[in-house]
């Protein structure tokens, strides 16, 4: 039987003591590093000889780097480890962030602690897991929409974009004239194509005449 290398990085001493409790009675998981921050952990791993890290528990909401933050330095001390965010926070910004950064799942802390198990195994072995409300996120996230939403579903901030749009000006141009960046901008249009399920300006002008914003 293969052993599972794992670390924990939490700082809430209940989570972080019930985690170490359960899974120190599974016997294919070795867990090599307790901490309560990123920094903590860093400093553990930079002094430690040839440290193994197959699979780590990565809190985001921790003191000093958040987690999120700290997914960056891990994985270039620690390239091959999966990284497993364990957070009470379910937004979709910080999940696709995490993602984006590294991380390969997100679960909820109110997984139980049986799953939590389940899903250190199964990622350990190449496969996926996710908490079934992030992962459904997830796949609404990146997946088609069904239905086709109104212009009342945007933000009156993306209704100016759309205005703008409309009138011909380009991103530097609906930049200057809303005082935000081009940056913002590209992010405000890529929410609209997705909330409008299009995916062209051409697309866009034509919706906001047919329901005459």
């Amino acid at each position: 039987m293969k052993t599972i290398n794992l670390a924990i990085v939490e700082d809430d001493i209940l989570i972080r003591e019930s985690l170490e409790s359960y899974l120190g009675d599974n016997r294919s998981i070795n867990i090599q590093f307790i901490a309560t921050s990123v920094e903590d952990f860093l400093n553990a791993i930079k002094v430690a000889r040839e440290p193994q890290v197959d699979v780590m528990l990565l809190d985001i909401g921790l003191p000093g780097m958040s987690g999120l933050e700290g997914i960056s330095h891990i994985k270039k001390l620690l390239p091959k480890t999966n990284i497993i965010m364990l957070t009470t926070y379910e937004e979709d910004e910080k999940i696709f962030k995490a993602l984006c950064a590294g991380a390969v799942s997100y679960i909820s802390k109110r997984t139980p602690l049986t799953k939590i198990e389940e899903a250190i195994t199964t990622i350990f072995f190449g496969g996926s897991y996710m908490s079934p409300s992030i992962a459904r996120k997830v796949i609404n996230y990146f997946g088609p929409n069904k239905e086709e939403k109104g212009m009342n579903s945007l933000t009156s901030r993306q209704l100016q974009i759309v205005e703008c749009v409309v009138d011909g000006l380009s991103y530097k141009m609906i930049a200057n004239k809303l005082l935000i960046s081009i940056d913002t901008v590209r992010d405000h249009i890529k929410k609209i194509y997705r909330l409008l399920n299009i995916n062209s300006k051409a697309e866009l002008i034509k919706k906001s005449y047919e329901q005459k914003v």
